[in-house]
């Protein structure tokens, strides 16, 4: 057994470049990512052993040129070059920052806005993305300060050049950037231990190993993408097909015929996504000889996940072999490196039917299924390993008892460490206790998040700052935005904001919905207004003081597709949304 491996193992790798060393040597000719080209070719596989040599490789080509044991960006798209240079990274003690890739002079002002945060000027790319920045950009302000090197023609380490010490499992492996609504970006510290604890963790509840597969569309840079398509394949064993985004969005069947053609196991992806794939079935767009049979987890999170979407999604893909059983709605987030709570499987998932009434009074009574005057709620599963859960008023900081609603509280070996460089802010967020008299001798992550526990079982409302109160009632943006987006025929899911605005006498209720071309030439604006409206008021009882309609791609959203609220009640108010008409592409 080599030093770098015994460096690592004791019952198992305690750092993600320890378990790649193990692979390295122990099954190096494994398939360990195929990518797909355009969402279909599959290039020719990355071994574990060509991807130890490639990490050794660039930790060295990095340590050599002295950036070991300092923060840099990452700018990468879906590609093996971003595995390499990711773990390439963490063996040389480099902090990276993982972005997505700007297109826009606005979206490079975010990579600035994290540079300065992370205190580095240092951006690790590939050479076109290089060639491609420079070109559009290198003529203006926009690059200024920023060393954009490229990792794929870096020149090989040096004869005789020593990596430096391999990193800890409590040694920082990552900062990952939340994609809030905010100008104000805070990198989340991610430790290797954050990692290997939330993979062994989301293994627990969804079992992977050899005979397992993955298949993800998802960002690589983001979060949920990252431990789905990366850290998890990596520590279980298991091949990973990875496409990226943008070929899933193009057309949504590529993912499922990934998961038939590779025989994908473990699949995850945000609500929005499911309910795509089932829009696609019902026209037609979906081959004839799919099979979803071997699919096992259907992870569902990152956003409020909605009944009505896994309804529609098992009932358009039950004929193609999918299990109602296979779909796990689960909650997490990125300060707590991912997952907090998951449904276990083995069972279709929980819908809780509750009484609106009372849940704006901030009370849970549950009703027979889709009785008049209920929503239904989906249950995002229980914790395992270390994991705890805790339903705190967010005034009085009193836990509170089963269903009762308040912030969602976590606490276990998956809570990262903090914001970088906010240390005030970090003892708030990530180390919060109970009220005196009810501490447990746990400290806290406040998540932000308002729920309930039922039976044991996590149940999300959504953010306590996205609330809107009226007539002293809380009422869940999801659920008007949801209103909307079901209002008309051929308005998209995950395609409206609904916030309230202070005109300086009283607040207005307003809702912003993307409309594409098809739909504003199918149906007058106005109608459309007008069924928002109605479709709010019959499910809610609220009147709505503006409906404005705007062009798809419109609303600000996260990197991981959720709507920014309080970014688009800022556009909203600034007047610079991009209203949709007749001609709207």
């Amino acid at each position: 057994m080599t030093a770098e491996l015994t460096e690592h193992v004791t019952d198992g790798a305690h750092t993600l470049t320890g378990a790649l060393a193990l692979r390295g040597l122990t099954h190096p000719h494994d398939p360990a990512y195929v990518f797909l080209r355009d969402g279909e070719h599959p290039e020719p596989p990355l071994t574990y052993g060509d991807l130890a040599a490639a990490t050794a490789d660039r930790a060295g080509a990095l340590t050599a040129a002295g950036l070991a044991g300092r923060p840099a960006l990452l700018l990468y798209p879906t590609g093996p070059e971003f595995v390499r240079a990711l773990l390439g990274c963490m063996r040389a003690g480099v902090v990276a920052a993982p972005l997505q890739v700007p297109t826009r002079a606005r979206s490079l002002d975010r990579v600035r806005r994290v540079a300065r945060d992370a205190g580095t000027r240092t951006v690790l790319t590939t050479a076109a993305v290089r060639t491609d920045l420079l070109e559009r950009f290198g003529d203006g302000p926009e690059l200024d300060g920023l060393d954009l090197i490229a990792t794929d023609t870096l020149p090989a380490r040096p004869a005789g050049t020593a990596l430096p010490p391999p990193p800890g499992p409590d040694a920082p492996a990552l900062l990952q950037y939340t994609s809030g609504s905010t100008g104000d970006p805070k990198g989340v510290v991610v430790s290797h231990a954050n990692f290997l604890h939330n993979a062994a963790e989301t293994r627990e509840s969804w079992p992977c190993g050899p005979g397992s597969a993955v298949v993800s569309w998802l960002p690589l840079f983001h979060d949920m993408g990252m431990l789905f398509g990366v850290i998890l394949p990596l520590l279980c064993g298991t091949p990973a097909y990875l496409m990226a985004p943008e070929a899933f969005i193009r057309r949504p069947a590529r993912w499922l015929e990934a998961i038939s053609r590779f025989r994908g196991t473990h699949a995850a992806a945000p609500s929005f996504a499911y309910e795509l794939c089932a829009r696609a079935a019902e026209a037609g767009a979906v081959p004839p000889g799919l099979d979803l049979s071997c699919w096992q987890v259907a992870a569902n999170g990152a956003e409020p996940v909605r009944w009505h979407a896994i309804e529609a999604f098992t009932t358009a893909f039950a004929p193609h072999g999918f299990d109602a059983r296979a779909m796990c709605p689960g909650f997490g987030l990125a300060e707590n490196t991912l997952k907090a709570t998951g449904d276990q499987g083995g069972k279709p998932p929980t819908v809780l039917w509750l009484d609106d009434d009372a849940r704006r009074d901030g009370r849970v009574v549950t009703r027979p299924a889709a009785a008049p005057g209920t929503s239904p709620l989906v249950g995002c599963g229980r914790t395992v390993g270390g994991t705890r859960v805790l339903i705190v008023d967010p005034d009085t900081l009193v836990p509170s008892g089963e269903d009762t609603i308040g912030e969602i509280w976590v606490s276990g070996p998956c809570v990262a460490g903090g914001y970088h460089g906010r240390p005030a802010l970090s003892e708030q967020v990530f180390r919060a206790r109970p009220a005196p008299g009810h501490e447990d001798g746990r400290t806290y992550l406040r998540t932000g998040d308002l729920g309930f526990l039922h039976h044991g079982e996590l149940f999300v409302n959504g953010r306590l700052k996205d609330v809107i109160v009226r007539t002293g009632r809380n009422y869940y943006p999801q659920d008007i935005e949801l209103s909307a987006e079901t209002s008309a025929p051929g308005l998209h899911p995950n395609c409206a904001a609904a916030f309230c605005v202070d005109d300086g006498t009283a607040e207005r209720l307003v809702v912003v919905v993307e409309v594409d071309g098809r739909t504003a030439r199918a149906t007058a604006p106005a109608r459309l207004r007008r069924l928002v409206r109605d479709a709010v008021w019959d499910n809610h009882r609220l009147e709505t003081d503006d409906v404005l309609l705007v062009r798809r791609g419109s609303l600000p959203k996260t990197t991981s597709g959720k709507v920014q609220r309080r970014a688009a009640r800022g556009l909203y108010e600034a007047g610079t949304l991009a209203a949709a008409g007749p001609g709207t592409p």
